[in-house]
């Protein structure tokens, strides 16, 4: 119930209603970044990403809700909790509304829980190339065997470096999306 209230008090803290005697209006608020994710996915050719990856972490996520339109995302990462609502992805497949909140790990637990079945786990590596940072996901379970890399960039038309074990790109490929992948595991393909 906490939890509940934080994250309705959160969201309450990202648009503020304005009450008129006519009309009720909702506005987002100034000060509000523009919560756009531009991210491109690739299959990875070969583990010679391993050698450059500053961090490693271990990853576990499910989803409360996996529909395309709005997924809803409770993630672990090493020991932080975050929650992740992303919109439908535009035409390109590049661009979507994405907002995050950190939780409390053990809140974060309690919620993967109640996910969907298909808790997704991975490693997530961070390698540096160029000015931008890669990060790949190595996938155990029943998504052993994949392994991808998602570069976030500042515009869809942004140019960056390409490692020599970047393989085919997928960013349009709805199967390399972590919620398909949990209701439809790769080694079901």
């Amino acid at each position: 119930m906490i939890f509940l209230l934080e994250l309705i008090s959160s969201i309450a803290q990202i648009y503020t209603k304005r009450i008129s005697r006519k009309h009720l209006t909702l506005k987002i608020r100034k000060s509000i970044r523009p919560m756009v994710e531009i991210e491109r996915k690739f299959l990875v050719a070969s583990d010679a990403f391993k050698s450059d990856a500053l961090r490693k972490n271990h990853i576990a996520q499910g989803y409360l809700n996996s529909a395309p339109e709005r997924t809803v995302r409770v993630r672990i990462k090493e020991k932080k909790g975050f929650l992740t609502i992303k919109g439908k992805t535009n035409e390109g497949g590049m661009s979507r509304f994405e907002w995050e909140k950190e939780i409390p790990i053990d809140e974060a637990k309690e919620l993967l829980l109640l996910c969907e079945k298909g808790v997704i786990e991975k490693t997530r590596y961070e390698i540096q190339v160029g000015q931008h940072l890669f990060e790949v996901d190595e996938f155990y379970g029943e998504n052993e065997g994949l392994i991808m890399a998602e570069i976030e960039l500042q515009s869809e038309a942004e140019v960056f470096e390409k490692p020599i074990w970047l393989g085919d790109e997928v960013t349009q490929d709805n199967r390399y999306y972590n919620s398909y992948l949990s209701q439809h595991p790769f080694k079901s393909w």
